[in-house]
């Protein structure tokens, strides 16, 4: 299992991953899940993914050698975030049809998603997500985010803190809780963490940062968010009984 998270805010969109995948308790490691693509002053791709290890390697590796032989369109000729999430539907779903059926045979789940978002000059930033088939959907200022994976114990942080006045601070901040609530829950996601900014209209990436088990501002976002949660319980008003 993994978990990846993108969100979009007025301010840009941050981007972050785990590194973990695993096929049971005693074989566990580490791969990054997050995959840049870039061309400073004209586009910024970012791309998080989860699901088979294998076809989601594959993809990327469609997509880089469509680059490299200058095979347009590909990821760096395109002129749109909407053709680039269409070019990796297409990558994807053409890895899936040749390797589906080889996984299926010994029950090997084939399934892969992707998050991808950034901007192209001559258009806004912009988000979406990949599923399996191929076929994907943007982030709308109502939806202004995207989880994979393992979903559930990172959404409720993001469904009340995220909006699109959320500064680029709190998003990050928002973004590292939403994982740490993730880990304490479950040991098959874990660091490090792959974390990228991308400020609006820059057409170049603003940040980019790997938390490990030793970085001292994780420990500090844990230790302070695990007491502020302690705080706020204990202020709760009790119930009264009629």
């Amino acid at each position: 299992m993994t978990y990846c998270v993108a969100t979009m805010i007025d301010a840009g969109i941050v981007f972050a991953s785990d590194s973990r995948t695993n096929a049971g308790v005693d074989n566990i490691s580490t791969f990054r899940k997050m995959k840049i693509f870039e061309r400073p002053g004209d586009r910024t791709l970012v791309m998080v993914n989860s699901g088979n290890l294998a076809v989601t390697q594959a993809t990327i590796n469609h997509l880089e050698q469509a680059i490299r032989r200058d095979a347009e369109p590909h990821l760096m000729s395109v002129g749109s975030m909407y053709d680039v999430a269409a070019l990796i539907g297409a990558a994807l779903r053409e890895v899936r049809d040749h390797d589906a059926p080889f996984l299926m045979q010994g029950n090997v789940d084939a399934s892969a998603n992707f998050i991808v978002g950034g901007q192209i000059a001559g258009e806004h930033q912009r988000l979406f997500m990949v599923y399996s088939e191929g076929n994907f959907i943007e982030a709308t200022p109502e939806t202004p985010y995207f989880q994979i994976g393992e979903v559930k114990y990172g959404k409720p942080i993001i469904d009340r803190v995220i909006s699109a006045d959320t500064s680029m601070d709190d998003a990050i901040k928002c973004v590292l809780v939403s994982f740490d609530s993730t880990m304490r829950s479950n040991l098959s996601v874990g660091l490090p963490i792959d974390l990228a900014c991308y400020d609006r209209d820059a057409l170049k990436l603003g940040h980019k940062r790997r938390f490990d088990d030793q970085d001292t501002y994780m420990r500090s976002l844990r230790q302070s968010w695990g007491e502020g949660v302690k705080r706020a319980f204990a202020q709760l008003p009790s119930l009264e009984w009629n």
